[in-house]
Formats: structure tokens, C-alpha cells, sequence
């Protein structure tokens, strides 16, 4: 499976940790020295997670002759019937290609990937387009004191192929798994529309687990490569905290400055991260280079994608 194309896209707005020292008491130093965050990312008023979605897939518009399948991924969909495949699908006249929505909080990016990898496995599509959208301002609470100023917005597309094209790098392996008996599971992080929207209660909890399986997946993809960590050239993790990014370069013993971030300009991007990471660094990156994504989604799921380049 070989990815053909990237992109991103980002709203304009940035807003400061000052913000929140009126809305949730907490002043610019203690956000940052918790979480990495300077500013972070904003959808406009006219914007959602499909209008972004459209937007990442612009810049792929004239790459899409023959996707035959589009799977969207978020946890903060602006329309759960008329979802982000099926939107994209209309805008870019995408005919006849399957349409697949799904959520697995953080981790949804790498899951969406590998229900591609099964329907190429199965012979029943052959070039995809992955969609990951977030708007996670919609449904934050911004007075939380415990996570309504980690939130940003933005959203990822990336084309896939089941066919070898040449100079474009190749995913090895990928992984996922879930992770609802664990820890806090299912109350940790949570999202409920209908209630008092994004919360996450159980913070620590999110923590400890997080450095623990994004480890644990980089593991599973390299071992099943028969490789190990010191053949990765770069990891890009979700970025949800940078306290955790520390903490899985120190488990790892794995060069902090090889880590791709973007946490400190755009908070914690959901699910679309390490895709929206990908995209801005993507030509960084030269032949051979082995990189390793990581993923750790609230509910709990984990999972991580090789990728040689």
C-alpha cells in the first residue's frame, strides 16, 4: 500500500493561551508548561469538519481519477447522516466510489487506513482517499479548567494505492487495537452531544496509558517488520500533549528533535494530528527514511503505521 498524496489544511485563527486566563483561570505559563501548547488552531464561523475536509482534498482534486473508495474519520462530525465521505464524495464528483465513515477517537487517522488495507486486501477497491476532520472548538468546553485549552481545529487527506507508484513511500505495516477494557476506558475522554460535550475527567489516566501503547504500537509495526527502534529515523505522535512526546522519546531512548510536533502552534488536533504532522513535513523527509506514527485515542484505541520512504 503506497501513499500517493498528502495534504493539509489548518484554519487561519490562532488563539492564545491568554485567552483562557479569563475564561478558564489559567494564565499563558502553566498551559505551556503542562501541555506545549502556545496557540492553537480555530475554525472560522462559516466552517465545520466537512467544509475542512473539503479544503484538505482540494489540493488533490486533479490526483482523484479512479478512488474507488472514501473513508472519513473524526469524533467531531459537524453531520453524523451526511458525513465527511459522503460530502467530499459529492464535491469532487468522486462516482461510484464506496463511502465509509468511522470513529475511534484519536486513533481514527490509523484506523481508517488499515479498513483500506482490507478492502485492498479483498480485491474490492484499489486507490482511496482518507479523510480525517476535526472541529473540536464546536463541542469544547472552553471553561474546563482540566482540558477545554488543549483543543484545536483541522483536518488531513491522504491518497492511497493498492498499485506501486513510483516515488511515492510505501506503509509496511499497521496496527490497531482496542482498548476499552483498560484503564479508565470509555469515561476517560468523552464526547457526549447531547450532554456537556467534549470532557476529559480523567486526565492522568489518558496519560499513563497513552505513553504506554504509543510505545507498545511503534513496537508491534517494527516487530512485524522484524526491525527495531533503531531503525526509525522519525516518529510523529499524536499530539495530544507534549509531556507525553517527552515521555515516549525518554521510553524509547529516541532523539526528542527526530519527533515531529506541531502541538505548540495548533493544540491537539484529534485524529487528523499526525496527518496534519505528515503533510507539513513531508518533504523533509528523503528515500530510505523509515518513519514511525503513533496513535492513542480516548474510549481507549491505539495504533501505529510504518512508512518507508
Amino acid at each position: 500500500m503506497f501513499i500517493e498524496k498528502i495534504s493539509h489544511y489548518i484554519p487561519e485563527e490562532r488563539v492564545p493561551n491568554s485567552y483562557f486566563k479569563d475564561v478558564n483561570g489559567l494564565d499563558d505559563e502553566w498551559i505551556f508548561q503542562r501541555t506545549g501548547i502556545k496557540t492553537r488552531s480555530r475554525a472560522a464561523e462559516h466552517e465545520n469538519s466537512n467544509t475542512m475536509a473539503v479544503d484538505a482534498v482540494r489540493s488533490l482534486e486533479k490526483y482523484l481519477d479512479g478512488v474507488d473508495l472514501i473513508v472519513g474519520a473524526s469524533y467531531s462530525p459537524y453531520d453524523t447522516v451526511a458525513t465527511i465521505a459522503h460530502v467530499v464524495q459529492k464535491e469532487f464528483a468522486l462516482k461510484g466510489a464506496k463511502a465509509v465513515f468511522i470513529s475511534s477517537a484519536c486513533s481514527s487517522l490509523i484506523n481508517a487506513v488499515e479498513i483500506v488495507e482490507g478492502y485492498f486486501a479483498m480485491g474490492k477497491a484499489s486507490k482511496a482517499l482518507v479523510i480525517a476532520s476535526e472541529h473540536n472548538w464546536l463541542y469544547s468546553n472552553q471553561t474546563d479548567e482540566k482540558s477545554g485549552h488543549l483543543w484545536g481545529d483541522g483536518a488531513t487527506a491522504i491518497l492511497l494505492n493498492s498499485n506501486e507508484v513510483p516515488g511515492s513511500p510505501e506503509i509496511l505495516n499497521i496496527f490497531t487495537e482496542g482498548l476499552g477494557d483498560v484503564g479508565q476506558g470509555p469515561d476517560a475522554v468523552y464526547l457526549r452531544p447531547a450532554g456537556e460535550g467534549l470532557e476529559m475527567p480523567n486526565g492522568r489516566d489518558v496519560f499513563i496509558h497513552a505513553c504506554e501503547y504509543m510505545e507498545t504500537g511503534l513496537m508491534k509495526v517494527l516487530d512485524n517488520r522484524n526491525l527495531d527502534k533503531n531503525d526509525l529515523d522519525y516518529i510523529i505522535p499524536h499530539q495530544a500533549n507534549d509531556r507525553i512526546i517527552q515521555n515516549l522519546s525518554q521510553r524509547m531512548k529516541f532523539d526528542y528533535n527526530r519527533i515531529f510536533r506541531n502541538i505548540d502552534r495548533l493544540g491537539n488536533t484529534g485524529c487528523a494530528s499526525t496527518g496534519i504532522c505528515l503533510s507539513e513535513n513531508w518533504q523533509e523527509f528523503k528515500k530510505g527514511d523509515l518513519v514511525g506514527i503513533t496513535v492513542f485515542g480516548g474510549g481507549y484505541s491505539y495504533g501505529a503505521m510504518l512508512i518507508e520512504f
